[in-house]
């Protein structure tokens, strides 16, 4: 059954449509460039109003801009949400809320001073790049990486409630043995040393006077080049002993639920089987 908006609204939703969400034709790809610029140029204003020498003198000039860049993207989002058949399903995609992550920053300065500058948000939404320029084969190698994580969560899961027992029982030690000085002033302090040694981080902003507690962070130190390189050892065996290959994406939008990832073969939306 056809879905689509009856009459002349059809013809040019479909359209918009095409131009808004699909890369592939050179209108849409033009639009999809345009928008990954205004975010890179957006993302900069920002950035440089963060500079007090540079805010000091082009403070009221960027903070325009960045007024700009949010109405631009405002009537961007908006139009997003009429040209689709199923705006909800948009707009609670991850890429439709990313899109609206991109405008509440600006918004919410009128009511939380400062919040502008959570507008890097933004750069998640150059993830489009991949769609624009037809590089379906490294969304294809990424999914590849997650498939490989989410077999090793449960040894990861493991590995990391060993690592959190290693560092509660150390910190906790070290407390005892320090006798609350030098920086052990509590269990949990501690315990912050402890992860920070074990990950070969070393901050320098507590650490141990006593023989008895140089000796345990001796050791735990010596544990810490063994442990980071357990997760890298588990993912990388579970991405070995895969033998499925990392498979390519067709470059379609599906225009009805806004699936991605179809099978470079697909005819048919994997998520709703509407015709692509």
């Amino acid at each position: 059954m056809d879905i689509r908006p009856p009459g002349s609204a059809s013809g040019w939703r479909r359209t918009a449509y095409s131009v808004i969400f699909e890369a592939d034709t050179p209108a849409g790809r033009t639009f999809d460039i345009a928008v990954l610029v205004a975010i890179v140029l957006s993302v900069v204003a920002v950035m440089l109003e963060s500079v007090q020498s540079i805010n000091l003198r082009y403070g009221t000039a960027l903070r325009a801009i960045e007024w700009f860049f949010t109405g631009v993207f405002l009537l961007e989002y908006i139009a997003r949400l009429v040209v689709v058949r199923r705006p909800l399903a948009y707009a609670f995609s991850l890429l439709g809320i990313i899109d609206f992550m991109a405008i509440v920053p600006t918004l919410a300065t009128l009511i939380f001073a400062g919040s502008r500058y959570l507008l890097v948000i933004r750069t998640l939404r150059l993830l489009r790049v991949f769609r624009i320029f037809k590089l379906g084969r490294f969304m294809g190698e990424g999914e590849f990486i997650v498939t490989a994580l989410k077999a090793s969560r449960f040894k990861i899961m493991v590995f990391l409630t060993a690592v959190l027992t290693l560092v509660t029982v150390v910190g906790t030690l070290l407390y005892v043995v320090e006798g609350g000085n030098n920086g052990f002033t509590s269990i949990p302090k501690s315990i912050y040393w402890a992860v920070v040694t074990v990950t070969t981080v070393g901050y320098g902003d507590i650490s141990p006077v006593t023989v008895l507690g140089q000796t345990l962070a001796s050791i735990l130190m010596i544990l810490g080049y063994a442990i980071i390189a357990v997760p890298t050892g588990i993912v990388s065996a579970q991405m070995a002993g895969s033998r499925v290959s990392a498979p390519a994406f067709k470059q379609v939008v599906c225009h009805v639920c806004q699936a991605t990832d179809h099978r470079p073969d697909a005819e048919y939306c994997w998520h709703c089987g509407e015709k692509l």
